[in-house]
């Protein structure tokens, strides 16, 4: 279980799919993004999701109680790779902590493709 919050009262468990949703709906308002990415582009064909699907593009794993996502991303044709991925790390963070009080100990951008 990826998300687990204990307080005097009990414990909150979060989804994986909302922690998902969070980040690529917090992705997805970064400058240069174009959308998330079908995880299954292994076979060099890379999907691009719809709004509904985002969490497709997101993995979330929990690691001695802080979160790793692995974003996988297509970035506009023409902007700076880095400096997208850049904004894309800080406000995945800053929204998964703030929202849901976990900590994030890194998110990792995976950029599958550029589109024009």
């Amino acid at each position: 279980m990826p998300g687990k919050i204990h307080n005097k009262l009990g414990t909150i468990y979060i989804s994986e799919d909302l922690l998902a949703n969070i980040a690529g709906l917090a992705a997805m308002e970064c400058y240069g993004l174009v959308g998330m990415a079908s995880k299954k582009g292994r076979d060099g064909i890379v999907e691009l999701l719809k709004r509904e699907n985002l969490s497709k593009g997101v993995k979330v794993v929990e690691n001695e109680g802080k979160l790793i996502i692995n974003l996988f991303v297509i970035i506009e044709f023409g902007i700076k790779i880095s400096v997208v991925a850049e904004n894309i790390i800080d406000k995945v963070k800053y929204t998964v902590e703030h929202l849901t009080g976990l900590k994030v100990q890194k998110v990792i951008v995976n950029v599958e493709s550029v589109r024009v």
